[in-house]
């Protein structure tokens, strides 16, 4: 039952949100919709019935629209959840052109990602995982900036090719089921593969994965793609979809191909760290808050890759944890990003400065929010960053004192980005500026509190994931 109406009700409230017409109505109509698909959320965690679905799909080829909800994908349900009802609600204005297909396409994306969480059926988990693609490439080629045709081409090419490499596995692995063959997760936890049988169907999926999230060498079109995306998008990006690469290693490749995954594990390891510091350097370097952000995104990423190979329990109950408390403080620095170029019309930090004279709630709350990005004790972050870097540490000390450094980089390019957007004096950009509004505050204002509250008292994710 829940399963169905999580998917269900942003399918539908997509599809009537088109035929809206008026501008307030249409953001009305969608902050309720969002709303009630986050109170099936929560109530599929307080009840132990109602969490599985399934039905017949296609037959012939013996694949169900099956889909359950676990720790793991309540928990990922969840942040999907939340995500729409705070962008909606702090979205600066409504500057986007035709509303009602910005909003309807954003349910659309929301459904699709939310399959991908759900599906215990291998082809439905595929289906799903390009539904959400196909509306993310409309939002952004439409609505994106001035380079928004060539950094979608990139992005849509990008993720079909790893799309199609997947597929090429899924298939491999449904033709090793036992009997008449299936897409049935169970089936697949089965499937009994060779060493070099395995090897191959690893690197067909973990392409795939590895573009999602995005790590080192396949996050190139990463930062173009958060530059031009609309902010509002990039929030459901940066904040909830890369979890889909993350989920799908843990969820897909973990349990069925497990001499693989630990055959290649330093190698993928490796690639990780590379990408942490890689990115966090690139990030210091920024003179674009959105840049900075994406590279910033990029690091974090890396590291919860790293501990999913780490092959350790605490680098996995915190990859767990953390693309939750992720998700929830990227999307609080996209806010204050769209804030900024909304009201500024920048966001180079070579043109901002003393911000925080102007717009006071603001800068306290862009504080907390950069301290969580910096996983400071008493965030959300802290706790499971330190339950991965424990993981990476058990795993080779090596990997752990390398990766480290990424804490000190983090500092810096956060830091960095308060110092010089909020202090100091102000500048022409920051003169005309004002604080933000009720909307705005409230959205950044529950994001603090989840910040907080999970920083203090950790447990109940801590015990939704186990």
């Amino acid at each position: 039952m829940f399963p169905v109406l999580l998917i269900l009700i942003p399918i539908v409230a997509g599809f009537i949100t088109f035929f809206i017409k008026d501008e307030k109505a249409v953001k009305n109509w969608s902050l309720l919709a969002a709303i009630a698909t986050l109170t099936v959320s929560l109530a599929s965690l307080c009840s132990k019935t109602g969490l599985s679905f399934s039905a017949d799909w296609i037959p012939s080829l013996n694949a169900r629209f099956s889909m359950s909800l676990d720790g793991m994908s309540k928990m990922l349900c969840l942040l999907n959840c939340i995500s729409l009802p705070i962008i909606f609600s702090s979205i600066y204005k409504n500057y986007y052109k035709t509303p009602s297909s910005f909003y309807g396409l954003m349910f659309l994306m929301q459904a699709g990602i939310m399959g991908v969480f759900l599906a215990s059926d291998a082809l439905l988990f595929y289906f799903f995982w390009e539904l959400a693609l196909i509306p993310a490439y409309f939002l952004c080629s439409i609505w994106g900036g001035e380079k928004r045709i060539q950094v979608t081409f990139k992005f849509f090419i990008y993720t079909f090719v790893g799309s199609l490499l997947m597929l090429l596995g899924i298939i491999y692995l449904y033709l090793h089921t036992a009997g008449t063959h299936s897409f049935a997760y169970q089936d697949f936890l089965n499937v009994h593969l060779e060493g070099k049988q395995q090897n191959i169907v690893f690197a067909l999926m973990f392409i795939a994965f590895a573009i999602k999230m995005p790590i080192f060498p396949f996050h190139t079109w990463q930062p173009d793609a958060y530059e031009q995306a609309p902010t509002a998008v990039t929030m459901v990006l940066s904040g909830v979809m890369v979890k889909m690469g993350l989920f799908a290693v843990i969820h897909w490749l973990v349990p069925v191909l497990p001499l693989a995954v630990k055959g290649h594990a330093n190698f993928v390891i490796v690639l990780s760290v590379v990408g942490m510091l890689y990115a966090s350097l690139i990030a210091i370097k920024q003179d674009d808050v959105k840049r900075m952000i994406a590279y910033s995104s990029i690091a974090h990423i890396g590291l919860m890759c790293a501990a999913i190979f780490s092959g350790t329990t605490n680098g996995m109950e915190g990859v767990l944890i953390q693309m939750f408390n992720h998700g929830i403080n990227v999307i609080g620095l996209w806010i204050v990003a769209d804030v900024i170029e909304q009201q500024l019309g920048t966001r180079k930090f070579s043109e901002l400065g003393g911000l925080a004279q102007k717009a006071p709630s603001l800068a306290i709350l862009l504080v907390i929010m950069a301290f969580a990005n910096i996983a400071l004790p008493l965030t959300n972050a802290f706790v499971g960053e330190f339950l991965m870097f424990s993981g990476l540490f058990q795993n080779n000390i090596w990997f752990a004192a390398i990766a480290g450094i990424s804490i000190i980089l983090g500092a810096v390019y956060t830091l960095n980005m308060v110092q010089k957007i909020f202090y100091g004096s102000t500048v022409v950009a920051t003169e005309k500026a004002v604080d933000i509004s009720v909307n705005i505050k409230l959205a950044l204002v529950i994001l603090v509190i989840v910040i907080i509250a999970l920083g203090v008292y950790p447990m109940p994710l801590i015990n939704l994931v186990r």
